[in-house]
């Protein structure tokens, strides 16, 4: 490929995901990192808790809380990857965004300098003509 094809190239198409792993993991991050969920998210842990207060009698019991801790743990477990993976695409999309920043400004440099030496050349010859 050639490096002005680079240049040419649509931005939004290089950081598409490719496969359903990494579109599922942008989507639930997305999810995750929401009010909405977070919202959701505590109105069942309260639910939870107040169930299990309410439905012991008059000795908490222990174990359910056990198994409410154990299974925000496995929430933990399964988030944490899903959102370094969605950060790694990320960073990924913000590494290929500043190689292209990088191509378009090379570019961009080399036809100013071309500019630059046509004005130059322009000048001279209008100073030539002046004397």
């Amino acid at each position: 490929m050639k490096k002005k094809e680079v240049i040419r190239k649509n931005v939004r198409s290089i950081f598409r995901p490719t496969n359903f792993g990494q579109k599922a993991s942008d989507k639930i991050t997305i999810w995750i990192g929401s009010w909405p969920f977070i919202i959701l998210f505590v109105l069942l842990l309260i639910i939870w808790i107040v169930a299990i207060i309410l439905l012991s009698k008059d000795t908490l019991d222990i174990d359910h809380f056990l198994i409410l801790n154990l299974f925000l743990s496995c929430v933990a477990a399964i988030q944490a990857p899903i959102i370094l993976m969605s950060q790694n695409r990320s960073s990924q999309k913000d590494r290929k965004r500043m190689e292209y920043d990088y191509q378009v400004d090379r570019r961009t440099e080399k036809e100013i300098k071309k500019i630059k030496i046509q004005l130059d050349r322009i000048e001279s010859k209008l100073n030539q003509r002046k004397y």
